[in-house]
C-alpha cells in the first residue's frame, strides 16, 4: 500500500546511488521503504530490512522472470546492518495508479486483468524454483508477530498452479501509452501457487484504488468466472498477514 510522498527526506545512501542525477520520489509503503526515480531512466528502492521479504530475494526472482517476461533489470543490490536498496533499470510504462491512470478506471483494470493472466501463462510452474504457499506467508506473518486465524490455515484445493506474482495489487502493473500492460514490478514474493491468491488480492485491490465495482471486470479480463470461495479465503488472509 502507497502512502504520499510529499516531503519525503532522501536517505544519504540513495543520494549515493543516485550519482549526481536528479531524483523524483514516487512511492513510500508503510514500513517506511522508499522508491525513486532518477532522470537517467534508473529506479532506486531503499527499505528498512523486514522478515517478509528482502531485495535479494527479490533479485534472485527478476533474474530468473526476466527470461519469460518483461520486468526491472538489476543494476545494483546491497544492504547495511538496518536497510537494503536495489538499483534497477526502468521500464516503459506508467503504475495502473498513475494519476493520468486513475481517471480511466476501465482501462487500468483491463490491462491488470490480462497482464496478470499473461504472466500466469508465461512463466514456468516446472522450471521455477520459488513457491508462494499459505504455509510460507502464515509463518512470515507469525515471525512479524501476527497471529492468524486458525481457519485460515487450511487452503481451498489448489484451481490451477502457475508462478503468482505475490504481491498482485493495482500499482505493480506496467501500462504503456496504448492503454495495455507492458511490465511488473516488485517481485520480491513470486512462488508457485494458486492463481486465485493473485486473482484475489488484484480484484481486490481496485477497490483500493479506484473505488466499488471494478473487482469482476478486473477478473472479466484475466479470462475467468469469479470463484468466490477462492477470493474469499485468499483475500482474508492477505488481510490477515
Amino acid at each position: 500500500m502507497s502512502i504520499p510522498v510529499e516531503d519525503v527526506v532522501v536517505p544519504a545512501k540513495v543520494l549515493e546511488l543516485a550519482r549526481g542525477a536528479a531524483l523524483v520520489p514516487v512511492w513510500r509503503n508503510e514500513d517506511g521503504g522508499l522508491t525513486f526515480r532518477t532522470d537517467d531512466s534508473r529506479h532506486i528502492k531503499h527499505t528498512p530490512r523486514t522478515r517478509e521479504t528482502s531485495f535479494a530475494a527479490e533479485a534472485g526472482r527478476l533474474e530468473w522472470a526476466a527470461a519469460f517476461t518483461p520486468v526491472p533489470r538489476v543494476l545494483e543490490l546491497g544492504g547495511d546492518d538496518t536497510h537494503e536498496w536495489m538499483v534497477t533499470a526502468s521500464l516503459a510504462g506508467r503504475s495502473a495508479v498513475d494519476p493520468a491512470l486513475r481517471e480511466d478506471a476501465a482501462t487500468a483494470v483491463r490491462a491488470v486483468g490480462e497482464g496478470l493472466r499473461a504472466l500466469h501463462d508465461a512463466l514456468p510452474v516446472a522450471e521455477c524454483p520459488f513457491e508462494w504457499t499459505v504455509p510460507r506467508r502464515i509463518a512470515n506473518a507469525a515471525g512479524r508477530g501476527i497471529h492468524v486465524p486458525d481457519a485460515l490455515r487450511d487452503a481451498p484445493p489448489v484451481d490451477r498452479l502457475v508462478v503468482c506474482h505475490g504481491d498482485a495489487c493495482m500499482p505493480n502493473t506496467l501500462i504503456g501509452g496504448d492503454g495495455r500492460w507492458s511490465a511488473h514490478v516488485d517481485l520480491g514474493a513470486l512462488g508457485v501457487g494458486d492463481r486465485w491468491a493473485d486473482i484475489a488480492v488484484a480484484s481486490m485491490s481496485t477497490v483500493w484504488n479506484y473505488g466499488e465495482g471494478w473487482e469482476d471486470a478486473l477478473i472479466a479480463a484475466y479470462g475467468v468466472e469469479p470463484d468466490r470461495g477462492r477470493l474469499a479465503y485468499y483475500r482474508e488472509l492477505w488481510n490477515a498477514t
